[in-house]
């Protein structure tokens, strides 16, 4: 049956309109498809371009970077090269400053060469002297048996004495005679040999001690300083040993870190080093920062407060002994003596005290009392020069006051008063004699108890030693030794000759301050009793 006429203009409607929407859509389909195509294109294009943007600007500050590094590297180098070249003149300083010092030691061996063999011929001669006294004692030994031969005839002749007892009186009466000659003979030889060789001796002999006693008294090398605990001393060695490293190099001076509790040693021959370095350490450990940095800058500042001590010592001492204007460098030196010991007595007490007595004795005698005070308290400036100069302190202290301008007097006081040079006012002989005063006066110079107790023993074992002797004290603090002996086995020449053996193997076998005087007693006692 055919559709109504309506339902078919609907069908044809319906198609009509489909066949136009499909081309529509593809149609808009292809549009966009094309127009994405090219966006796509033009956003590689603009990509593209980016890409080589950036690549030149990287390039660019590649190129920048790299000529920046290559001129940090040029500077780096320039400095570097003058870093080394600094280095190199530092080392080249060093090497000629070493250079200078082994002139100076080798200048020092040739003068001593010299004098040991102006010594060998002094003991050549001495040695060809003995030669002929032993010649001379043969002859006369020749002579005494000739006499004996001759004494005993006599006797068989008018005595009737045996042959033995005759013997026996003839040898007792010419051994002391003979023992008298001896006595003699030697007592002069030695004050010749005396004469001839004191002033050699004594400026080797003094120049040895000065320079060695630091090695034979102990307090006078070393110090101590108290911790509160002993886990300090970890923190003073730090890690590897490197803060007690840092502190030796800094103050010049060694640390000795061992079991003894509570206490850290320091040691120099340097008496200003470690003075610096007691009050750094002490300093580091009331702080409790102990590094590299921070030990650094305690020992400067240590030393500087050492330094400044001992310019207002100087100026202390010079102000409270009114003896006018003395040039600053020798305040100084005296300012160092503080800090420099003799036999445990301080140099710088023992200048004083020379001075003060030097003006007493001046006054006696109607002399300058000032130039007297004034040579006192310069004698013994050398002691602060003679740990970093060749010779002995008397001549260096000479030199010293020669250069600052001081008066030939005092300057002749310095030199003599040890004898090294010829005194050639009164003022030098007050120096030998004040100087003398100071240094023998009973507990001006200080021993350990241990060393002072030994020191007295070996006296006493010394003098007993030989025969004949009944007892032996040393009195006077040490500067005596009384031996008493037996008066039936020693004589007098005997007792003259055991003072004199006695003294010599003191002077060979012990070291002392001053002088030790050796008296031999001999006495015969004889009793009886009334009834």
């Amino acid at each position: 049956m055919p559709a109504p006429p309506k339902e078919r203009e609907d069908i044809v409607l319906a198609a009509i309109s489909v066949y136009t929407t499909v081309p529509a859509v593809v149609g808009a389909a292809l549009a966009g498809y094309i127009i994405r195509f090219m966006i796509d294109k033009l956003t590689e294009r603009g990509a593209l371009q980016t890409k080589k943007r950036i690549l030149a600007e990287a390039q660019r500050e590649a190129e920048q970077t790299k000529r920046e590094m290559e001129l940090q590297a040029k500077q780096n180098v320039i400095q570097r090269r003058e870093e080394f070249e600094a280095e190199v003149r530092q080392t080249r300083n060093e090497l000629r400053q070493t250079e200078r010092r082994l002139d100076k030691r080798e200048d020092s061996l040739d003068e001593k060469e010299a004098l040991l063999n102006k010594k060998e011929k002094f003991l050549e001669t001495a040695e060809k002297n003995v030669t002929e006294q032993r010649k001379e004692l043969s002859l006369l030994e020749d002579r005494l048996a000739a006499l004996d031969e001759k004494k005993q005839q006599e006797l068989y002749r008018i005595s009737s004495l045996t042959r033995e007892e005759a013997k026996r009186m003839l040898l007792e009466s010419l051994r002391e005679e003979v023992e008298s000659e001896c006595t003699d003979m030697v007592n002069e030889k030695v004050a010749h040999a005396t004469r001839v060789a004191q002033q050699e001796a004594r400026r080797i002999v003094v120049d040895s001690i000065e320079r060695c006693a630091a090695e034979t008294t102990s307090e006078a090398t070393v110090c101590t300083v108290e911790l509160p605990n002993d886990d300090l001393k970890g923190r003073i060695i730090g890690r590897e040993g490197r803060n007690i490293r840092s502190f030796e190099k800094a103050s010049g001076v060694d640390v000795i870190v061992d079991d003894t509790p509570g206490v850290v040693v320091l040691s120099s021959f340097d008496s200003v080093r470690r003075e610096a370095a007691r009050l750094a350490m002490e300093r580091l450990v009331a702080d409790g920062r102990i590094h590299p940095a921070r030990i650094e800058e305690a020992v400067k500042q240590a030393t500087a407060d050492v330094e400044r001590a001992i310019n207002e010592t100087g100026e202390e001492v010079c102000y409270e002994l009114e003896l006018g204007k003395i040039p600053d460098p020798l305040k100084r030196l005296l300012g160092r003596l503080k800090f420099r010991t003799s036999f445990g007595q301080s140099v710088l007490d023992h200048s004083v005290q020379v001075c003060e007595l030097a003006g007493l004795m001046a006054a006696e005698l109607d002399l300058d009392v000032q130039l007297a005070r004034r040579c006192g308290l310069l004698h013994d400036i050398g002691k602060a020069l003679d740990h970093h100069h060749e010779g002995s302190h008397a001549a260096l202290g000479a030199e010293e006051a020669r250069r600052r301008g001081e008066s030939a007097t005092v300057v002749n006081a310095i030199a003599a008063h040890h004898e090294e040079a010829a005194p050639e006012s009164l003022y030098a002989g007050l120096m030998i004699a004040a100087d003398t005063i100071s240094a023998s006066r009973p507990g001006a110079r200080r021993e350990t108890l241990e060393r002072y107790v030994k020191r007295l023993e070996r006296l006493e074992n010394l003098a007993t030693q030989h025969g004949g002797v009944v007892r032996a004290f040393a009195i006077q603090a040490g500067r005596e030794v009384r031996v008493l002996v037996n008066s039936n086995k020693v004589h007098d020449q005997a007792a003259e000759r055991l003072s004199h053996d006695i003294a010599r193997e003191i002077e060979e076998e012990l070291q002392y301050p001053g002088e030790i005087l050796v008296t031999v007693v001999r006495e015969s006692r004889f009793q009886d009793v009334a009834h």
